[in-house]
């Protein structure tokens, strides 16, 4: 598998965490939905992310 790089955006705020929804332009998203505690995304709290998936190690 190639690795993804998949884009979110901030959808909302609570006390301690950040709510990222996946940006698709159009596709089915991967993930949807990312919850990221607020204490390690430092402040201010970034308005977009970009997250890369890679696989490590195949199974079996």
């Amino acid at each position: 598998m190639e690795a993804k790089v998949l884009e979110f955006a901030i959808e909302r705020e609570t006390k301690n965490t950040v709510r990222y929804e996946e940006k698709t332009a159009g596709q089915p998203p991967a993930v949807g939905t990312l919850y990221i505690q607020k204490w390690a995304l430092g402040t201010p709290v970034p308005a977009q992310l970009r997250v890369t998936i890679e696989v490590t190690s195949a199974s079996g």
